[in-house]
């Protein structure tokens, strides 16, 4: 069976009504320029961009036949970052950037995906870290991309993005 086209993404919030269907996606998967994606009913869609876009939780994708999935964002297995003030916190931050990790940035905590060698070098330097099932956005990349992880041997004077 062929795919339906996806026409349109659609922000969250710039779309009425109740969905017609959903698709889950880890933040991963929501990081697209081209993907078959496969909703909780089994409608099968393609989305098929000129560039990646993230589909952030809530957006929308209209479809050729005039139906809209409702995008939402999948938990993942992630680790909740804590310190006891903000200067701690600040601090947790730049090693946490230094070893180049996604990070997403709450009020009171920062969150990463799950690694035990960073939950113990955070704990060393006095952090609280939980294990938790949330979904995950990532602060992008400082020149408009998504950051990503990457080995320490290279030249670090470009931003590394990633075009899945």
């Amino acid at each position: 069976m062929t795919p339906i086209r996806v026409t349109q993404v659609l922000a969250p919030g710039a779309w009425s009504g109740s969905p017609d269907d959903r698709v889950t996606l880890s933040y991963d998967d929501r990081y697209r320029r081209r993907i078959l994606l496969t909703s909780h009913d089994g409608v099968r869609a393609l989305l098929d961009l000129p560039n990646a876009i993230l589909l952030a939780d809530g957006s929308g994708l209209a479809l050729e036949d005039g139906r809209i999935l409702e995008v939402r964002a999948l938990a993942e297995r992630l680790m909740e970052v804590r310190a006891q003030d903000r200067a701690s916190l600040l601090r947790l931050a730049w090693h946490i950037g230094n070893r180049h990790l996604s990070v997403e940035i709450k009020p009171d905590c920062l969150r990463i995906r799950h690694d035990e060698v960073i939950a113990l070098m955070l704990a060393g330097l006095g952090a609280t870290v939980t294990e938790i099932q949330a979904p995950f956005d990532p602060e992008g990349g400082a020149y408009g991309g998504r950051h990503t992880a990457h080995d320490h041997g290279g030249d670090h004077r470009a931003a590394e993005t990633h075009d899945p």
